[in-house]
C-alpha cells in the first residue's frame, strides 16, 4: 500500500470516527430532548397525564370549563351529559364556576344528569353534615337541573334496604351507558369515593366501613371524631371506571405524599387510586402544592435534564447528602457523578467549590439574633442590625400557634430588648370542650356567691350554659353564651402564655375577627372589616418585623385566611414609610416545618430556651393532653413542637453545620 492509500485510509477512518461521535452526540441530544418532551407533558416517572395549575382557583375554573363544554356538547346532540361528581372541601369551587357560568353566561343543565360518589352512612338528608346538603347548597339550588335527573346515595334507610339500593344505583348508571365524566377527590389514605385501602378493581356500590385517617380527617367538619359516621355507601372501583373520562383534582400541601403514590407509585389496593393508571382516559389536575413531591417538582434531577437555578441547586445538594449520609463538605466528584448529578458539578470547578457555596449559604440562615445582632455587618444576615430595638408583631392564627410554632423566637425577641407584640387574630372558641365551659361557669357561680354577686343573674347564666351543653346535638353550633366563656377560657390561657414570655398587657391583642365567629367549623370567607382591623393595628405599631404563621400551601383552614388577611393588610399599607422597612417572617403551624433548602432565618434554641417554650405552651391547659382537633398525631402540642424543633436541628447537624438542641424556622415573604 502506496502513503497515499495509507492517508486516504487513515483520513477514512477518521472520517467515520467523527461521523460516530457526531451520531452519539445527535443522539444524546435527542435522548435528553425526548425526557424533556415527557417531563413537560407527564413527567419521567409519572403513570398518570398531569397538569398543573398555579392554584386551586384557576385550576377549578378549567375543570369547569371542561365539564361546561361537555354539558353543551351533549346538549348541541340532543343527549343528556351523564356526570359522576364529588363531595368534600375539592370541587367546591369547581361547583361555585359552574354556578357562575349558569347565571352569567347561560350554562343550562337541564341536559344533565347527575350521580353522586358516596354519602356517609347513616347521615340524615337535611344535616348539613350530609353530602345531600352539600351537593343542593354548593350547586344544584343554583342551577336549573331537573330534581329527578339528580342521583345521591340515601343514608337513611335502613341496613336491609341497602343493598337492593346500591344493585338499583348501578343499573342506573348502567340504563345510561355509564358516565361521560367523573371528577374524583382523594383522600389521604389514597380513597376514591369512599374506596378505602383493600378495595378492588371489581368493586361496586357498598355500604363499606371508614378507614382510621378518614375518620380523623372528617373530625374537623364534624367538630368531633366520635361524630362522624364510622360507615358510608360509596360508587365502587368498578362504578367509576365506567366513567368514559376521569378527572382526578388535589389541592394542597396535604395531598402531595398521597399524589406522589397514586401518580407514580405502582398499582395497589392499598392504595385505591393507582386502580385509575388503568382506566384509559384519566386526567389528575392539581395545584403547585399538591405536586410539591412530584418527582418533576422535588427531585427533577431523577428523571431529566434541569436548568439549573439557584434554588434546584441547594436542593439537589441537600438532596445529596441525605442521600449517602454525608455532611456536605465531605461530598466528593464522584459522589455527584455516581446520582447522575454531573451537568450541574460541570457548573463548578470542583465538587468542593459548589459544597462550600451551598454550606455558606446553609450557614447564613442560622442566627440567634431574630431582631437583628447589634453592631456587626449584617451584609449575610437574616435580618438588619439597625434599628437596634425593633418592633415586632407576632400573629396567633389561634390562641397557641405563637408558642407552639415559635414560642422561642418569640422568648429570645423580647428578651433581647425589641418591643414586641402579639395579635391573636381569633377566638379559637370551637376548640374547647363542652365540659371545661360548664366547669369555669361553676366557677362563676360560686365565686359570685362567695363575693355576695346578684344571684339571680348568676343562676340564669348558670343555667343556660348547663341546659345549652346537656341538650346539644352532636356537631350543633354552641349558643352565644357557651361561645363566649369558650373564647374567655382560651384568651385567659394565651395571656396568660403571653405574660411568661415577659409582655405587658398592653402589647397584647385579641383581635376576634369576625370571619371566624360562625360558631361552626365552617367559617366565612375574609371580609373587609377583618382586614381593616390588621390595619389599624398595623398603623398603631408600625412594626419593623412581622411574624405569622405561613400556611400558604393548605388552600382551606383558618391559618390561610388568617394569612390572607394579614396579606391584604400590608398591602394596603405597603406605601407608608414605616412598611417599606418592614419584614414579613412565615412560621409553620404545629403540624409541619418548612423544608430546610426553603429556611431563610432558623433560630437555635438551648436546652433552656426549649424548657420556656414548653412552659408557655403548658399555659394552654384547654390544649393539654388531647385537644378537641388533635389531628392524626397523637403527640401532644408540646411535644410536636419540640420533636419538630429537634428534628431540624438535626438535619442541620446531618448537614455538617454547627450541632444545636433544636431550632424554630423562618421563610421572608415579600410582600
Amino acid at each position: 500500500m502506496n502513503k497515499l492509500n495509507v492517508h486516504v485510509h487513515i483520513f477514512a477512518i477518521f472520517l467515520v470516527f467523527c461521523s460516530l461521535i457526531v451520531l452519539l452526540c445527535i443522539k444524546q441530544k435527542l435522548r435528553r430532548a425526548m425526557i424533556q418532551q415527557t417531563n413537560d407533558i407527564k413527567g419521567g416517572t409519572e403513570r398518570l397525564p398531569v397538569r398543573i395549575f398555579e392554584s386551586d382557583r384557576v385550576a377549578s375554573i378549567a375543570i369547569a370549563e371542561q365539564i361546561a363544554d361537555l354539558i353543551r356538547a351533549k346538549a348541541s346532540e340532543g343527549k343528556p351529559a351523564v356526570l359522576g361528581l364529588a363531595t368534600g372541601s375539592s370541587p367546591i369551587k369547581v361547583y361555585k364556576e359552574l354556578v357562575r357560568l349558569h347565571k352569567s353566561e347561560g350554562l343550562s343543565f337541564k341536559n344533565v344528569v347527575t350521580f353522586n360518589l358516596d354519602e356517609y352512612y347513616p347521615m340524615k338528608k337535611d344535616s348539613s353534615k350530609s353530602y345531600h346538603y352539600f351537593m343542593h347548597h354548593h350547586l344544584f339550588d343554583h342551577v336549573d337541573i331537573n330534581p329527578s335527573n339528580i342521583h345521591i346515595p340515601n343514608g337513611e334507610l335502613s341496613i336491609d334496604m341497602i343493598q337492593e339500593f346500591c344493585r338499583t344505583y348501578e343499573e342506573k348508571i348502567d340504563s345510561l351507558g355509564g358516565l361521560d365524566l367523573q371528577l374524583l377527590g382523594i383522600g389521604r389514605t389514597g380513597h376514591i369515593g369512599f374506596n378505602e385501602p383493600g378495595s378492588h378493581l371489581e368493586s361496586k356500590t357498598r355500604l363499606i366501613k371508614l378507614a382510621s385517617l378518614t375518620l380523623q380527617d372528617a373530625a374537623e367538619d364534624f367538630g368531633r371524631q366520635e361524630f362522624v359516621p364510622k360507615r358510608a355507601i360509596t360508587m365502587g372501583v368498578n362504578s367509576v371506571f365506567k366513567a368514559k373520562r376521569i378527572i382526578l383534582m388535589a389541592w394542597g400541601e396535604k395531598k402531595a405524599p398521597i399524589i406522589k403514590q397514586a401518580v407514580e407509585g405502582s398499582v395497589d389496593e392499598e392504595v385505591p387510586a393507582t386502580f385509575l393508571q388503568k382506566h384509559p382516559n384519566v386526567e389528575v389536575i392539581l395545584d403547585e402544592n399538591a405536586a410539591l413531591h412530584l418527582s418533576r417538582i422535588k427531585t427533577p434531577w431523577v428523571s431529566s435534564v434541569c436548568d439549573w437555578d439557584d434554588r434546584l441547586t441547594k436542593s439537589a445538594v441537600i438532596w445529596l447528602s441525605k442521600k449517602l449520609n454525608k455532611p456536605i463538605l465531605k461530598l466528593t466528584d464522584e459522589d455527584y457523578r455516581q446520582y447522575d448529578l454531573s451537568d450541574l458539578l460541570a457548573r463548578y470547578s470542583d465538587s468542593q467549590e459548589l459544597n462550600v457555596e451551598i454550606f455558606n449559604q446553609l450557614q447564613r440562615t442560622i442566627t440567634g439574633w431574630p431582631g437583628g445582632k447589634p453592631g456587626v455587618d449584617d451584609k449575610h444576615r437574616p435580618e438588619r442590625a439597625e434599628p437596634v430595638q425593633k418592633r415586632s408583631i407576632v400573629f396567633s392564627p389561634h390562641p397557641d400557634d405563637d408558642v407552639i410554632s415559635m414560642g422561642g423566637t418569640f422568648i429570645k425577641l423580647f428578651e433581647q430588648g425589641h418591643e414586641v407584640h402579639v395579635a391573636y387574630q381569633t377566638s379559637g372558641n370551637i376548640a374547647v370542650f363542652d365540659d371545661d365551659a360548664r366547669r369555669f361557669m361553676d366557677f362563676y357561680q360560686d365565686l359570685s356567691k362567695e363575693l355576695g354577686l346578684s344571684e339571680n343573674v348568676v343562676s340564669k347564666a348558670h343555667q343556660e350554659v348547663t341546659d345549652s351543653v346537656l341538650s346539644k346535638a352532636e356537631g350543633a353550633v354552641d349558643t352565644q353564651m357557651v361561645r363566649t366563656i369558650k373564647g374567655l377560657i382560651r384568651k385567659g390561657e394565651a395571656a396568660s402564655g403571653a405574660r411568661l414570655v415577659g409582655l405587658p398587657d398592653e402589647r397584647i391583642h385579641f383581635l376576634n375577627l369576625p370571619f371566624y365567629e360562625t360558631g361552626a367549623v365552617d367559617k366565612k370567607g375574609m371580609g373587609e372589616e377583618d382586614i381593616q382591623i390588621l390595619v389599624d393595628l398595623l398603623q398603631e405599631v408600625k412594626p419593623h418585623q412581622v411574624f405569622a404563621a405561613g400556611d400558604l400551601r393548605d388552600p382551606h383552614g383558618t391559618h390561610k385566611v388568617c394569612l390572607d388577611i394579614i396579606l391584604a393588610a400590608l398591602s394596603r399599607v405597603k406605601d407608608e414609610a414605616w412598611a417599606k422597612d418592614c419584614y414579613l417572617w412565615l412560621y409553620r403551624g404545629a403540624w409541619q416545618e418548612w423544608e430546610v433548602e426553603e429556611i431563610e432565618m432558623a433560630v437555635p434554641l438551648s436546652p433552656v430556651d426549649l424548657l420556656k417554650k414548653r412552659k408557655a405552651i403548658f399555659k394552654h391547659q384547654s390544649q393539654k393532653d388531647s385537644p378537641v382537633f388533635p389531628g392524626d398525631d397523637k403527640r401532644e402540642f408540646w411535644q410536636r413542637a419540640e420533636d419538630r424543633n429537634r428534628e431540624t436541628a438535626s438535619i442541620y447537624d446531618e448537614l455538617g453545620l454547627t450541632e444545636y438542641e433544636a431550632m424554630e424556622a423562618f421563610v421572608r415573604y415579600e410582600f
